[in-house]
């Protein structure tokens, strides 16, 4: 079986992924997971969406590339280099809103809002904050993680950290997670 590849990219990706190389950034989205998550962003038309971890936008063209025009996306990071890359080649997308910010401090001020779909690519929202993620997510919405495979730039003892995160969601009654051995190790999880 020939491993899995990806035919198409959405129209800024390739452009966003030459400045990601020029800029040093090691921690793009891996694309099979951008394919992922563009193909369920298709599942939630006028959908309510939130990216924690910008990043230089390469996962934000994919989720925008799924979207339908009647959907929006609340994008952040902390990193004003990164988010100046995602700006310069999607801003002209007026279903995303692009806001730099720290991600904890973010999850705190955003009580009361609801998404149909969360994609975490952080540590806020992803190992510190959950309960505060989770609690945004309406019922039937997605919540995606990737990165759980063990990956060449993790920092020492975060294969503990990785395993204790997916131990913990698998004990939630309010999630039904799939955990995929795949790409860089993805997990799907709907809120019940």
């Amino acid at each position: 079986m020939n491993p899995p590849t990806v035919k198409s990219f959405p129209a800024a990706y390739k452009l966003i992924e030459k400045a990601t190389q020029e800029a040093g950034f090691s921690m793009a989205s891996d694309p099979l997971t951008c394919a992922l998550l563009s193909t369920l962003a298709a599942s939630k038309p006028g959908g309510n969406f939130l990216e924690l971890g910008t990043g230089t936008g390469l996962a934000t063209a994919w989720i925008l590339a799924g979207m339908d025009n009647a959907s929006t996306l609340i994008s952040l990071d902390n990193d004003p280099a990164c988010l100046a890359i995602a700006q310069q080649y999607l801003i002209a997308d007026s279903r995303l809103n692009l806001i730099e910010a720290d991600g904890g401090e973010w999850l705190q001020t955003a009580v009361g809002q609801k998404f149909d779909y969360i994609f975490a690519d952080t540590w806020p929202g992803k190992y510190f904050f959950l309960d505060e993620t989770l609690a945004l997510l309406k019922p039937g919405g997605f919540y995606l993680i990737d990165d759980m495979l063990p990956q060449p730039n993790w920092p020492a003892g975060h294969d503990q950290k990785a395993a204790d995160l997916l131990a913990h969601l698998q004990t939630r009654p309010d999630l039904r997670i799939s955990q995929l051995d795949w790409a860089t190790g993805v997990v799907v999880a709907v809120k019940q």
